[in-house]
């Protein structure tokens, strides 16, 4: 048990801290009210989660096994510490606050379905 916190924690840290570099080096990009810094890093996340997913499918299709220690590490730690869902949704709050409703309508549903596209998209790449 305690190996597999430290996979989490580690994979969980490396990915925070690429959230951190990702989203201000896209968000120092644009001046516009969409928050695309977390919007990227959470498509991102996505497409990465999704080839990490298609790995372990691909692994048990041909017989192997992708180790629990490596989907600890890449999909529950890195992924999970690289996503900001608790970001995209504060970054939503703020967007009704200032009344940009139209803005905030476009930022959800281009998150949810470009994330579940990239997710998919991950997927597919590993397993083509």
């Amino acid at each position: 048990m305690i190996n597999n916190l430290l996979l989490v924690a580690l994979g969980g840290g490396l990915g925070s801290m690429a959230r951190y570099i990702c989203q201000r080096w896209v968000a120092g990009m644009h001046t516009s009210a969409f928050p695309w810094g977390t919007f990227s890093v959470n498509i991102a996340g996505c497409l990465l989660i999704g080839i990490f997913w298609g790995l372990s499918l691909k692994a048990a299709q041909d017989g192997g096994t992708f180790h629990n220690g490596w989907q600890l590490f890449l999909m529950t730690g890195l992924c999970g510490g690289f996503t900001t869902f608790s970001a995209f949704t504060l970054d939503g709050i703020g967007l009704l606050k200032e009344q940009r409703t139209g803005v905030f309508f476009l930022y959800m549903g281009a998150s949810m379905l470009t994330g579940l596209l990239a997710t998919y998209a991950g997927i597919k790449l590993i397993r083509a």
